[in-house]
């Protein structure tokens, strides 16, 4: 179970770091990645289909996955991202509370959540 959770993990961080970064591969590197890693296709199949052998499929998509790596070491959009949508989600929580009625307090620490957005950038 755990290994499957792990693998889950690992192919969601995938495709974010893909959404963030994919189009700074080549067009090349973008069929093979997508055909692995978003259509589930086997090695085996790409790699009778790009005429290349199954280790090559292999190393290409190792090879992406460090790039794509390296640029979020470097840019961290995707931490930024994530941390911009944990706290867009606060501001909703406090808006809730504002309706409540607990309006100071709540648009005090919407205020100090939005100051963190702003940090981010």
């Amino acid at each position: 179970m755990l290994t499957w959770v792990m693998k889950m993990e690992k192919i969601v961080w995938q495709g974010l770091l893909y959404d963030f970064y994919g189009e700074l591969l080549t067009e090349r590197q973008r069929h093979i990645y997508e055909d692995v890693v978003f259509n589930d296709l086997s090695l085996s199949e790409i790699a009778r289909e790009e005429g290349i052998s199954r280790q090559g499929v292999h190393d290409l998509v190792r090879r992406c996955d460090k790039i794509l790596e390296e640029y979020e070491e470097k840019l961290r959009l995707v931490k930024k991202f994530q941390k911009t949508k944990e706290l867009a989600g606060q501001v909703e929580e406090l808006l809730d509370e504002y309706e409540r009625g607990s309006e100071k307090e709540c648009l005090r620490r919407a205020r100090e959540t939005a100051r963190r957005i702003v940090e981010i950038s």
